[in-house]
């Protein structure tokens, strides 16, 4: 689907200049001092939501079926995941997997998105050698000491 782009301020003067481009793209409202806002069809929104909903659906069925091949097509569609740890790969695959479950049922992909994007930035420390390993050292300093979070699943 294309994309159109806006000032935000050319549609709060003059809408009528902005949504025929709704046409044939949808539109996306940049704005200076926040998010930009996407402004969309209903019929392509459903569209978009729906195909979501089922591309998500049929990952998790496979998931059951063969969770390896699972893994394996997720990981060619995120490359960065081979800078992972074998154990924080496997993690991480199960991590992605449940918020994209999640979110099939509830509607919701964006603590999916979050997910990913948290992920891919622990993929590109442990990218960096040298970053990886001081940040996997104590700190110096006088702070006060804390556990470390457990893992829950």
């Amino acid at each position: 689907m294309a994309v159109r782009r806006f000032p935000y301020s050319d549609f709060l003067r003059g809408p009528s200049k902005v949504l025929p481009a709704l046409d044939s793209a949808d539109v996306v409202l940049e704005r200076r001092d926040d998010d930009d806002l996407v402004l969309s069809r209903a019929e392509r929104f459903d569209a978009t939501r729906s195909g979501m909903a089922v591309a998500t659906r049929a990952l998790m069925a496979l998931v059951k079926y063969d969770r390896s091949l699972a893994e394996d097509i997720l990981a060619e569609q995120l490359p960065w995941l081979h800078w992972l740890p074998p154990d924080e790969r496997d993690d991480c695959m199960k991590d992605l997997l449940a918020h994209l479950a999640a979110g099939a049922d509830t509607d919701s992909l964006m603590p999916f998105a979050r997910a990913l994007a948290a992920w891919q930035s622990t993929a590109e420390v442990w990218s960096d050698p040298e970053l990886a390993e001081r940040l996997s050292t104590d700190f110096s300093g006088t702070g006060t000491t804390i556990d470390r979070p457990q893992h829950s699943a």
